[in-house]
């Protein structure tokens, strides 16, 4: 089906599925993003562009509103990032991005949805190898257009996708936001289905009978911890 489809399919699914769960992640970001510079977006680029990203999942005012607050009010909590590898069963392979106030926790807790579900933590770049770091932005509209925009703003598109009027373009990390406001200039403001940076796998595989439900379960396990901010994986479908 091609990655525009698993991109948008995984973006809806975390959004409608666990709403909390997608709340609770851009609220980190934002507090950790107003924390580190001037609360107020419109002078911290940060936080401006973490505030745009959570818009397009769909995240209320009140709760970016709020954890810009909670940075105003002096809160002394403070997230550190890290990165979690492994496989799964039949070629699955999985990346964890977590963002935590412990990280012993964290580890500890990805450890165990792994070993519950059968799958194997690896190493550091034991798996991100086989992946692309992209910029990646879905919406509304026709290839051709998309194109001649973001070529005129010399932003690096690294891939695009037309599906039933709507448009998924790939580009480099760093041209995410110049890719937005190009296209936000052309056509004034947009709605974005998925506006991020993402890691995508170069292949994808298919599981089925225990192998799925296997992985199925390292994602729910996965799911239930606070600190996991981001999950990717090459297994179509899910």
């Amino acid at each position: 089906m091609g990655r525009a489809h698993e991109v948008r399919a995984a973006s809806m699914a975390k959004t409608a599925a666990a709403k909390t769960k997608v709340y609770s992640r851009y609220g980190k970001e934002i507090y950790m993003a107003a924390k580190g510079g001037v609360p107020d977006p419109s002078m911290n680029v940060t936080l401006k562009r973490v505030i745009e990203k959570a818009k397009a999942a769909q995240v209320p005012a009140d709760v970016i509103k709020r954890n810009i607050e909670k940075a105003k009010g002096g809160s002394t909590e403070a997230y550190i990032d890290n990165r979690y590898e492994g496989f799964g069963p039949s070629g699955a392979t999985i990346i964890i991005d977590t963002l935590s106030d412990n990280s012993n926790r964290s580890l500890a807790e990805i450890r165990s949805a792994f070993n519950k579900s059968h799958c194997n933590l690896g190493q550091g770049g034991s798996v991100s190898y086989n992946y692309d770091n992209c910029g990646v932005l879905s919406f509304e509209g026709t290839e051709d257009e998309t194109l001649d925009i973001l070529l005129m703003a010399e932003v690096d598109v690294k891939d695009i996708e037309a599906e039933d009027n709507n448009v998924t373009v790939y580009v480099d990390p760093k041209d995410l936001y110049a890719a937005k406001d190009a296209l936000e200039a052309a056509k004034g403001e947009m709605q974005f289905d998925v506006l991020e940076i993402s890691m995508l796998p170069n292949d994808y595989v298919t599981l089925e009978g225990d192998d799925k439900m296997l992985f199925q379960r390292l994602l729910s396990l996965l799911d239930e911890c606070d600190d996991v901010q981001h999950v990717y994986h090459n297994v179509e479908g899910m």
